[in-house]
């Protein structure tokens, strides 16, 4: 589905992503994780067609994607905060959105219904709490059936409940056979909803198992520990 070749970038003197090799299958939950800095975000950008790499190259459906950013309709992305114009209200953003992608059917409005977001049509972006932006962030990400959902911390500042609701969206979408690719620094939520890990660790992966394999081969039940004790043996702790 998606597959990065060698991808390099530098912000000035500083390499961000030091030949980034990886591939992303259909009917997966992968969780991008590592510390700060470690060149996730900027992975994520690449894909997205937001980041230019330095060299290598980024594939989509077995397509290079330089200089052809179409396959983006088949993303949906969640950013961990959104950010929308402050005046326009909830209506009208789903609105022009769907006017933009001038896609007319098959949309998936469910998050809407279960957000009870087409209830709130009329309030402006401004006056949304965080949480609540959070919800049309997610709403957007998944309302245009795309084949692949990139989500950056998509739990971030949401409630108990309204992140059960995503979480068994995600799995949802899991089993239709999509690619979801998620951010976390919650263990225990990568833990429920991932069905692998690729770590970063200063621009480069660290290692990329599944996390039954993960928890095998360091006899720790808990991610956490488990990803801590590979750490500890890698001597990066």
């Amino acid at each position: 589905m998606i597959r990065t070749e060698n991808i390099v970038k530098k912000f000035g003197k500083l390499q961000v992503l030091k030949g980034v090799n990886t591939l992303f299958q259909s009917g997966e939950v992968i969780s991008v994780i590592g510390p700060n800095g470690s060149g996730k975000t900027t992975l994520i950008k690449c894909i997205l067609g937001m980041v230019v790499p330095d060299s290598g190259k980024i594939f989509f459906d077995g397509k290079d994607i330089s200089n052809d950013f179409s396959y983006r309709k088949d993303i949906g992305f969640m950013p961990q905060i959104g950010h929308y114009p402050e005046n326009m209200k909830i209506g009208q953003l789903f609105a022009m959105m769907k006017d933009l992608r001038r896609i007319s059917s098959e949309l998936d409005e469910e998050l809407l219904e279960e957000y009870d977001l087409n209830n709130m049509y009329q309030k402006a972006m401004r006056t949304l709490s965080g949480g609540t932006t959070q919800k049309v962030s997610a709403a957007l990400a998944f309302m245009f059936n795309p084949k692949v959902l990139i989500l950056d911390e998509p739990t971030a500042g949401l409630d108990p409940l309204a992140a059960e609701i995503l979480k068994e969206k995600i799995l949802k979408a899991k089993k239709q056979g999509k690619l979801v690719i998620i951010t976390s620094h919650i263990m225990s939520e990568v833990d429920e909803l991932a069905d692998s890990i690729m770590y970063l660790f200063e621009g480069k992966i660290l290692f990329n198992k599944t996390i039954m394999n993960i928890k095998t081969e360091t006899g720790e039940d808990k991610l956490g520990k488990a990803i801590a004790k590979i750490m500890k043996q890698n001597n990066h702790v």
